[in-house]
């Protein structure tokens, strides 16, 4: 077999099936062109106020302004990634559809707005903010090209309002999952968050965690780091975390059926998490009865995780190794898109993948997980 068919994510599991098995890009980052397209979507009653004191996003005392300069708007984007026509990366769906979902060969994309509604410490503020950008996703990108698929993006510090917004979407099926910022104000698991647990199992949708550019505490528990690879590195911090609470606040053993996907924070740490979280259980589950399980056994229901940014060890069968525990069955491809560390699906996998995991990592988990043939 060559490189490039080694690379080429679109290898059908049956050579006798003329039909190629398509991509889905479960991490694309849409942008509106200019800071106030949102605002076509707000209530007028929050157009004098976001001109008049804008938006406090937790962290940072105004938005538009992230800790980390190569974080903020326009920078860590892909060079080449600029719309011909003026605007941010990912703010022209023509321009999308030309450099991503064409050129890989994308069937469905999941969009993972980074809104900050999601992070505005004006509650009331918050939910209008979601609630625009749901509206835009609509507007803008899923239905003009059905490939796309939409995020309810919730505050989902304030439960009640986060729940309405569930209810309000879910019956719309452009919308396929429920997004989440990874530094919540508390730990996931506790049970001011439970209703959302709730309603996310009853309309049997997946909670989606993505890193923020900024949130309701830093990506370490020690504090602001000095530089940014500290911080890009770091968001591989919270998704542990979130694992943790979740299993050890009982949140799986009421809700059974809860789905969450880890996006962007990696996942060669996931099998040293489970032998970690299984050894101390072991000695200490008299403090959590409540965990009938082996931590370890909740991964495999429970949780998913996207493949970027990328793992590439020197050594590529450990790789491999890493992805025969987690199962393949739990990853599903990203490309970040159009971030500067942008995964290219087509060579993306620096090793051999076996074709039906290949399959399964590139398509059919996601196809199922977020009922893409329903949609």
């Amino acid at each position: 077999m060559s490189t490039q068919e080694v690379a080429d994510p679109r290898l059908h599991t049956d050579k006798s099936d003329p039909v190629r098995v398509g991509v889905v890009d479960c991490d694309i980052h849409p942008a509106p062109p200019a800071p106030d397209e949102m605002l076509r979507f707000l209530p007028k009653r929050w157009h004098s106020y976001m001109a008049t004191y804008g938006a406090r996003i937790a962290g940072q005392p105004t938005s538009g302004i992230v800790p980390y300069p190569r974080m903020a708007p326009g920078h860590g984007m892909r060079m080449d990634a600029w719309p011909p026509g003026g605007g941010f990366p990912g703010s022209d769906l023509k321009f999308m559809q030309e450099q991503l979902l064409d050129a890989c060969g994308i069937e469905f994309g999941i969009l993972q707005p980074l809104t900050i509604g999601s992070t505005t410490t004006n509650l009331e503020l918050g939910a209008a903010l979601c609630e625009a950008t749901n509206e835009w996703q609509l507007e803008k990108w899923t239905r003009k090209d059905r490939r796309l698929k939409a995020a309810i993006c919730v505050p989902q510090e304030d439960a009640a309002a986060s729940v309405a917004m569930i209810e309000h979407c879910a019956p719309e099926k452009d919308f396929v999952h429920i997004a989440v910022p990874t530094r919540t104000v508390e730990p996931f698991g506790r049970k001011r968050y439970w209703p959302i647990f709730e309603a996310a199992e009853h309309y049997d949708l997946p909670i989606c965690m993505h890193p923020p550019a900024s949130g309701f505490h830093c990506n370490t528990p020690t504090g602001w780091v000095s530089y940014y690879i500290e911080e890009h590195v770091a968001f591989a911090h919270p998704p542990q975390t979130i694992i943790t609470s979740l299993i050890m606040e009982g949140v799986l053993e009421r809700f059974p059926k809860l789905k969450v996907v880890l996006v962007e924070g990696g996942f060669a740490w996931v099998p040293a998490l489970a032998w970690r979280l299984d050894r101390l259980w072991h000695r200490m589950r008299d403090e959590v009865p409540h965990v009938k399980h082996a931590p370890s056994e909740y991964f495999p229901r429970n949780f998913w995780f996207t493949t970027q940014p990328m793992e590439e060890p020197e050594s590529p069968e450990h790789l491999l190794d890493t992805i025969r525990w987690i199962g393949a069955g739990r990853l599903m491809f990203s490309t970040d898109y159009p971030h500067w560390d942008f995964d290219d699906p087509r060579n993306a996998f620096k090793t051999t993948i076996a074709p039906q995991d290949r399959a399964a990592i590139f398509r059919e988990n996601a196809v199922a997980l977020f009922r893409l043939n329903e949609a």
